[in-house]
């Protein structure tokens, strides 16, 4: 059930994220799910070295993960922009 339910936090995450940030890309189911999976490990890792316990890549809870998703879409649209010119 661990699995399935860190999927689930993962997909809800990634819908929110992209939700909220204007000019979020297309991404369909997976890439919603990717992103919100790769914005938990970024929301857990930012909270680990903030509270303290230094760099150890954790998965994080869901307002971690929504957070780690902005910063994911953020810098995805920073690398795009930066391409274009």
């Amino acid at each position: 059930m661990g699995l399935l339910s860190w999927l689930l936090v993962g997909l809800v995450a990634g819908a929110i994220a992209r939700a909220l940030v204007p000019g979020s890309r297309h991404l369909g189911c997976a890439g919603t799910l990717a992103l919100g999976l790769l914005g938990s490990l970024v929301g857990g890792t930012l909270g680990n070295v903030v509270g303290g316990d230094g760099v150890d890549f954790a998965a994080a809870g869901l307002l971690g993960s929504i957070l780690g998703a902005f910063v994911v879409l953020g810098a995805v649209q920073l690398l795009t922009s930066a391409r274009r010119g």
